[in-house]
C-alpha cells in the first residue's frame, strides 16, 4: 500500500491531537481539516469513526496512517 501522508505530517497531526485538548468531535473536525488541506475529502461520520480508533490506540502513528488512508477520498 502506498502511504498518502509522510511521517512528519502524521507526527505533527498526532501532536496536535494530543496537545489540543479537543473532544472527539473537535478531533474529528481536525482530521477533516488535515485531509482537506491535502486535497482529500472525508465524511463527518468516517472522521468520527476514525478518531475513535485513533484515540483507542493512544494516537499511534501507524494507526493514524491506516485510518487516514482508509477514509481519505480524492476530491
Amino acid at each position: 500500500m502506498v502511504e498518502k501522508f509522510s511521517v512528519p505530517e502524521l507526527a505533527a497531526l498526532r501532536n496536535e491531537l494530543l496537545d489540543s485538548g479537543l473532544d472527539s468531535r473537535g478531533a474529528a473536525e481536525l482530521l477533516q481539516m488535515f485531509l482537506a488541506g491535502r486535497g482529500y475529502g472525508v465524511s463527518p461520520e468516517a472522521a468520527r469513526d476514525a478518531i475513535s480508533t485513533v484515540e483507542g490506540s493512544g494516537c499511534a502513528i501507524d494507526v493514524i496512517q491506516r485510518e487516514l488512508n482508509r477514509i481519505a477520498m480524492v476530491q
